[in-house]
């Protein structure tokens, strides 16, 4: 199903103003990933008001949304006249500002070059996230913009990006942990100790081996034979449902990118959370066929939980449990 990209309190029209109108917007927006638009909508339900694109709008303050690649809050509605118009009234709110565009690109891109260069190059790991807020603005029509100053994210629409290692790792699974981490602003480090479930054929492991970590990679099959001959990386073939908290021990970080139901590994979670052992969780809850949002929400209701779609995600969600964030 798709919504009007116009609300119904507004039909638009050509702006004859002689200086930019900029009034409050009464909606939330959520991004969605590109090619994951139905997931958004799904999750947000009967709260569509109406889409642009991949934006969804939505009356009232944010909600949770894991399946937003970046929320628009408290945006503003700006209608103007000339591209210089647009750019002097962003500029009044804010420096920094990127754009989605959906239409109206040559538009855009114009204002676009009278405003401030934002540099969205690719981070180098493990370099923070950018501490500058970045605004994000669309045009709904050639003399109208919806801007949001503040957002979500302070990448560009949400999407974050890296110089690869196309020599290290194994298999290109090593960014999605590369993006946990720096959207936290936090990771492993030296004397911590990692379980890295279903790790074949090891990108994870190589992460967090590289950042001085201890890993125990479980697995019924073996590692690439570049990753299990690194220092403190050992193995254990077995399957990850059929290993035991107890046998284990107490683990600072419990990763896993295993393929399976969404309910099973579910499971996998309460019984380690249940166990008391863990610090930290970090695991990618991956979706056979359709949606099952019924489970992601049983995952975003353990306590101290966040649930994502990172920007490598496919048809999946990451969900995150951090000791400082529990009750």
């Amino acid at each position: 199903m798709r919504w009007p990209c116009w609300p119904n309190w507004w039909t638009g029209g050509r702006c004859t103003l002689a200086e930019p109108v900029v009034t409050p917007y009464p909606f939330t927006g959520y991004l969605a990933p590109e090619g994951f638009l139905d997931p958004l909508l799904e999750e947000l339900g009967g709260a569509v008001d109406h889409v642009h694109g991949r934006l969804v709008f939505c009356p009232g303050p944010p909600r949770a949304a894991a399946w937003a690649q970046n929320v628009w809050r408290a945006p503003v509605m700006i209608r103007f006249e000339s591209n210089g118009e647009a750019a002097r009234a962003l500029k009044s709110i804010q420096r920094n500002w990127w754009p989605y565009t959906v239409e109206h690109h040559r538009r855009a891109a114009l204002i676009t070059e009278k405003l401030p260069h934002v540099s969205a190059k690719p981070l180098v790991f493990p370099s923070p996230a950018p501490a500058a807020p970045l605004g994000s603005w669309t045009l709904l029509d050639r003399n109208t913009m919806i801007a949001a100053a503040d957002c979500s994210s302070p990448f560009p629409n949400g999407e974050v990006t890296f110089v690869e290692d196309r020599e290290g790792p194994p298999s290109r699974a090593y960014l999605k942990l590369w993006e946990a981490f720096t959207l936290l602003g936090r990771m492993p480090g030296p004397g911590d100790r990692c379980v890295d479930l279903g790790a074949c054929p090891g990108g994870w492991t190589w992460v967090l081996q590289g950042l001085g970590a201890d890993v125990l990679a479980v697995d019924k099959a073996p590692l690439a034979p570049e990753v299990a001959r690194l220092p403190r990386v050992s193995e254990q073939r077995e399957s990850a449902f059929g290993l035991e908290p107890a046998d284990i021990g107490p683990v600072d970080w419990l990763f896993s990118d295993v393929i399976c139901y969404p309910e099973r590994l579910l499971r996998l979670a309460n019984r380690w959370c249940t166990s008391g052992l863990v610090q930290n969780f970090i695991f990618t809850i991956k979706f056979q066929g359709e949606t099952d949002h019924d489970t992601a929400k049983a995952f975003a209701a353990i306590p101290g939980s966040r649930l994502m779609h990172l920007s490598c995600n496919k048809h999946e969600l990451t969900w995150i449990n951090l000791a400082e964030h529990r009750p």
